[in-house]
């Protein structure tokens, strides 16, 4: 099985997919990386692994639709089959959700469906979750639709909001969850335990 990863910054999520690849606990070769920013550290991360980069953005295509097309080239001639998005900021244009139609998977820094939704990533999650009072947050790994965060549920982990968290030690945390479930949803996927819809 042949990943391809999303992402915008310093694709963390995908180093620790990358590893699990190179330790043989997930039977995967990562392929490509499609980064909207030139300077992303996910860049170097994927240069380190041996695999190819593209950078594909509203600079290099203007036109949505182009762009959109130019990621659905990258992801055939890599022959990617499953796509990881790991910190990618952008939306998924129509044309790539429909040739990779339930392949594309997320994580999300809260338990779904709970605090998703447009406009809700990074610490932003993690402040609403906090102001909100709950006592237990998480990852979800998701795969992805035409809606911000409403795809079928893969797999999620929990973590307790302990009384003096802050958003960024609750942040932390979830992190940590985030680098374990996210290599073990791709393995599982590879090995066919999880079923795909």
């Amino acid at each position: 099985m042949n990943l391809g990863f999303f992402a915008s910054h310093g694709g963390s999520n995908m180093q620790a997919i990358i590893d699990g690849c190179h330790s043989g606990s997930i039977q995967a070769t990562p392929s490509l990386l499609i980064c909207n920013n030139r300077k992303a550290y996910a860049v170097e991360r994927a240069q380190a692994a041996g695999f190819k980069v593209e950078i594909i953005n509203d600079k290099t295509h203007p036109e949505d639709t182009d762009r959109d097309q130019a990621m659905v080239n990258a992801l055939r001639e890599a022959e990617v089959d499953l796509i990881v998005l790991a910190g990618y900021m952008k939306k998924i244009g129509l044309l790539t959700l429909a040739a990779y139609s339930n392949r594309i998977l997320n994580i999300h820094p809260a338990l779904l469906p709970k605090f998703g939704g447009k406009g809700m990533y990074g610490m932003r999650v993690h402040e609403a979750v906090i102001a909100s009072g709950e006592t237990e947050s998480g990852a979800t790994v998701h795969v992805i639709n035409e809606e911000y965060d409403e795809g079928p549920i893969l797999q999620q982990m929990k973590v307790p909001v302990l009384p003096d968290d802050t958003p960024e030690s609750l942040q932390e945390r979830v992190l940590e969850k985030e680098h374990i479930l996210y290599p073990d949803t791709v393995a599982k996927i590879a090995r066919g335990e999880i079923t795909l819809p």
